[in-house]
């Protein structure tokens, strides 16, 4: 198992807080043999500034296509999440009343579309969700038994919520995380931080886009 790394973005963090979490939080996964990538939740709402989830996060949209590339030349399967609510949100529960901005996702709302140059191809999974994690009442976990996969690589929105949801369920659900900071994103980065941070810590291995390309660059490697 090849060691996934410590993302080079959290070196910064506040020196006093590595201190705090050393010796007891500071292990590694590694990257696995098998993995999958996910992309969660890149749809338009949080690219038109007219939307209330607008969020900035164009670069983390351009990272993560960046590293779909990479999965499909190493013919790993490639997955995609949206939300998707009844509208009225009869199925989005409590979430939905507790974050009015989820209205945005109500069946055929524009602003639930993928945005340009996202657009996934016939042969990959997508899987619409109603609450954080693209776990929590999907198909998803047997979906990734059934194929074989010991490694999930997670990109996408927002890191403090469906990204954080999904790396714990992945952990929990036995699949190790690999989260790529340059290739999530939120609307404030102090949350991004600070997410990041204690994922790492806790939960998976969080990398840069160029750690997790490398490894998928080797896999396509190994297949030619």
């Amino acid at each position: 198992m090849r060691r996934a790394g410590f993302c080079s973005k959290l070196s910064d963090v506040n020196q006093d807080l590595q201190d705090n979490y050393r010796g007891a939080f500071d292990g590694s996964l590694g990257f696995g043999s098998s993995p999958a990538l996910i992309l969660i939740d890149f749809v338009e709402a949080y690219f038109d500034e007219q939307s209330p989830l607008y969020a900035g996060v164009e670069d983390a949209l351009s990272a993560a296509l960046r590293v779909r590339d990479a999965a499909r030349a190493a013919g790993i399967p490639v997955i995609y999440t949206n939300v998707v609510y009844q509208k009225g949100g009869l199925n989005g529960g409590v979430f939905y009343r507790k974050v009015p901005a989820l209205k945005a996702f109500d069946s055929g709302s524009p602003l639930g579309r993928w945005p340009e140059g996202l657009q996934p191809a016939d042969s990959e999974l997508v899987v619409s969700k109603q609450y954080p994690s693209a776990f929590f009442g999907t198909s998803l976990a047997a979906t990734l038994t059934a194929s074989g996969i010991d490694t999930l690589i997670i990109t996408g929105l927002t890191t403090s919520g469906c990204i954080r949801a999904t790396c714990v369920d992945t952990m929990s659900y036995g699949f190790i995380p690999i989260v790529v900071a340059d290739a999530c994103g939120d609307r404030h980065n102090a949350p991004h931080e600070a997410n990041l941070f204690d994922m790492n810590a806790k939960y998976a291995d969080v990398v840069d886009e160029a750690a997790v390309v490398g490894y998928l660059n080797e896999i396509t490697d190994d297949r030619t």
